[in-house]
């Protein structure tokens, strides 16, 4: 999750099952990206999706992707570090209680974690 407006560094890429630009604000949503990409399973990826209405600010979910089942599949980038701050976990869990407001339930709703050290 990112503010809808963040100013940080950004890598863009053209990828065959994204209709825009992706934009990535970290290696590991880049790498992340790659991974869905190269997935046979994944047909769609939409990239920094708004998160509409959230009360606790304008934010955006990292990946959101239509399966080749057409179920769709939320996914949320966070550095293993950053996993207990609360400002996060309050964040992550804005994140999910929204996409289950809108039909995402169970496994579909996940987070990408960067791999321990």
């Amino acid at each position: 999750m990112r503010k809808a407006n963040y100013k940080g560094r950004c890598t863009k890429r053209k990828l065959s099952k994204c209709k825009d630009i992706c934009r990535t604000y970290s290696d590991l949503q880049l790498t992340y990206s790659q991974l869905l990409e190269e997935s046979e399973d994944i047909a769609e990826i939409r990239c920094n999706v708004p998160l509409e209405g959230l009360p606790e600010g304008d934010y955006t979910s990292d990946f959101v992707c239509r399966t080749t089942d057409g179920d769709l599949i939320v996914r949320e980038c966070v550095e293993r570090k950053h996993l207990t701050k609360p400002l996060t976990v309050k964040l992550l869990d804005a994140s999910r209680n929204y996409w289950q407001n809108h039909g995402v339930i169970g496994k579909a709703w996940g987070i990408v974690t960067d791999a321990e050290k």
